[in-house]
C-alpha cells in the first residue's frame, strides 16, 4: 500500500519537470523567431550595395582589360611600322651619336696633348702680388679656347669635360668649372689630329698669353704629347634656358615673292 502511494507522487513530480522543460523550450523557440526577422531584413538591406560595388569593380576591370589590349595592339603596329624604316632609324641613331659627341656626353680616347699649368715659384718680386703669380680662371679659359682653335676635338681640365656650356670662375685659390672646384696644378688634356701642338704654339693668341702671363709673372707651363689621352664624358646637366630650335623656313610659292628685276 505504501508503494502504490509513493508512485502517484513520482508521476506528479515527473509531470511538473516535463512541463517546465517544455515551457523553457517554447520560450527559446519564440525568442529565435523574433530575432530571425531583423537578421534576414539586415542581410537583405546590405546585399544590394555589395552587389552594386561588385558590378562597378567588374566594369572597371573590363575597361582596364580593354585598355591593355588596345595598348598591345598599338605596340604591335608600331613594331611592324618600324620594320620597314631601318634606314631612317639608322640615320636618326647616327645623328643622335653626333649630337652626343658634340655635347661631350661620351667619353673619348685618342692621341692628344697635355698642358700643365702651375703657379709661379717663390715669393713675388717688387711690384707684383701673389695673386698675379697664380693660375686663374682666365688663364685656363685662354688655353682651352686656343686648343679648340688649334683643332682639338675634345678638352678636359683636371678630368672635368669642357663643352659649349662650360664656364670658368675664380673662387678663392681654386677655379669653378661645371659646378666642380678645381685646384692646381691644372692639367688641360686635348684630343685632336696631329699638329695641334704646332698650331697652338704658332697661334697669335697663345703667344700673347705667354708674353702677358708666363714671362712677366713666372707661371709654369709644361707640354707632353701622348698617344692615348683619356677624356671623360660631361657629368653636368645639359639644360638650355634661353634657346629654342629655329623655325624651319617654308618654301615661297612661285609668283608670291617680290617681282625680280633685271640688271640693265
Amino acid at each position: 500500500m505504501s508503494v502504490l502511494a509513493r508512485r502517484p507522487r513520482a508521476l506528479r513530480g515527473w509531470s511538473v519537470a516535463l512541463g517546465i522543460a517544455l515551457a523553457a523550450l517554447g520560450f527559446l523557440i519564440a525568442a529565435q523567431v523574433r530575432t530571425e526577422a531583423p537578421r534576414v531584413r539586415y542581410t537583405t538591406l546590405e546585399r544590394a550595395p555589395l552587389m552594386e560595388t561588385a558590378d562597378q569593380l567588374q566594369a572597371q576591370q573590363a575597361g582596364l582589360q580593354a585598355s591593355i589590349l588596345d595598348l598591345r595592339e598599338r605596340i604591335r603596329e608600331a613594331e611592324q611600322g618600324t620594320q620597314g624604316s631601318s634606314a631612317l632609324v639608322g640615320s636618326l641613331t647616327a645623328q643622335l651619336d653626333e649630337a652626343r659627341l658634340a655635347g661631350g656626353l661620351v667619353g673619348l680616347t685618342g692621341p692628344g696633348l697635355v698642358i700643365q699649368l702651375e703657379d709661379a715659384e717663390g715669393p713675388p718680386p717688387d711690384g707684383q702680388n701673389l695673386t698675379d703669380r697664380r693660375v686663374n680662371a682666365r688663364d685656363v679659359r685662354t688655353i682651352v679656347e686656343e686648343l679648340w682653335l688649334a683643332g682639338a676635338e675634345a678638352v678636359s681640365v683636371n678630368s672635368e669635360r669642357i663643352n659649349g656650356l662650360s664656364g670658368f670662375l675664380d673662387v678663392g685659390e681654386s677655379i669653378l668649372a661645371n659646378a666642380s672646384y678645381l685646384v692646381p696644378p691644372y692639367q688641360v688634356i686635348a684630343i685632336g689630329e696631329a699638329g695641334v701642338y704646332d698650331r697652338l704654339t704658332a697661334s697669335p693668341g697663345f703667344a700673347e698669353w705667354v708674353r702677358a702671363r708666363v714671362q712677366p709673372y713666372g707661371l709654369r707651363v709644361r707640354y707632353a704629347e701622348i698617344p692615348d689621352a683619356q677624356i671623360p664624358a660631361f657629368a653636368g646637366a645639359v639644360q638650355l634656358r634661353y634657346t629654342r630650335p629655329a623655325p624651319t623656313p617654308t618654301a615661297t610659292p612661285a609668283g608670291s615673292g617680290p617681282a625680280a628685276t633685271e640688271a640693265p
